[in-house]
C-alpha cells in the first residue's frame, strides 16, 4: 500500500491512493463457503461449483465450514471431504480416503492418516458417478 503525506506539520494527514485499496480488497480471504466459490476464474468456478453441489447432495448429515482457508464438510465436527482451489487445479480431500475401494485408481494417497486426493483441472476432470461412488463410501465409512 502506497502512503503519502499531504502535510509536513502534525497531525499528518495521509492518502491511500485507490489502486493500492483494490489490492488489499482483492486479497481478502473468504468468509463463507460461498465466498469461496465465487473467487476461482474459468474453468476452476465450474468446477468448485459443481463439487459443492455434489458434496451438499451425497452429504446431507454434515455441516460445512472453511476449515483452514477451504470448504470442508464435517461429521460430529470431524473432516470427512472438501476441495481446495489453486490456481490451475482443485485439489479433492477425502480424510478417510485411503479406506475408500477406488477401481479408477484416480484417488491419490495424501499426507498422513487416511486422507486421499484427485486433482481436477477442468469440468472435464469431474466425472459424476465415480463421485457419487466415492462419497457413498464416505457416507458408509462415516455410518460405522
Amino acid at each position: 500500500m502506497h502512503l503519502t503525506s499531504t502535510s509536513t506539520s502534525a497531525p499528518t494527514e495521509f492518502h491511500v491512493d485507490a489502486p493500492a485499496i483494490a489490492t488489499v480488497a482483492a486479497a481478502a480471504k473468504p468468509t463463507t463457503i460461498a465466498e469461496y466459490v465465487a473467487v476461482p476464474a474459468e474453468p476452476l468456478a465450474t468446477v468448485v461449483g459443481l463439487l459443492r453441489d455434489k458434496f451438499d447432495l451425497a452429504l446431507p448429515e454434515t455441516s460445512t465450514e472453511l476449515w483452514h482457508g477451504h470448504p470442508v464438510w464435517l461429521d460430529d465436527d470431524l473432516p470427512v471431504a472438501g476441495f481446495k482451489a489453486y490456481p490451475t487445479f482443485v485439489t479433492v480431500l477425502f480424510w478417510r480416503g485411503q479406506a475408500i475401494t477406488d477401481h479408477s485408481g484416480k484417488l491419490n494417497a495424501s499426507g498422513s492418516a487416511e486422507m486421499s486426493e484427485y486433482k481436477l483441472k477442468s469440468v472435464d476432470d469431474f466425472d459424476s458417478d465415480l463421485f457419487d461412488v466415492w462419497l457413498q463410501q464416505v457416507r458408509e465409512l462415516e455410518a460405522a
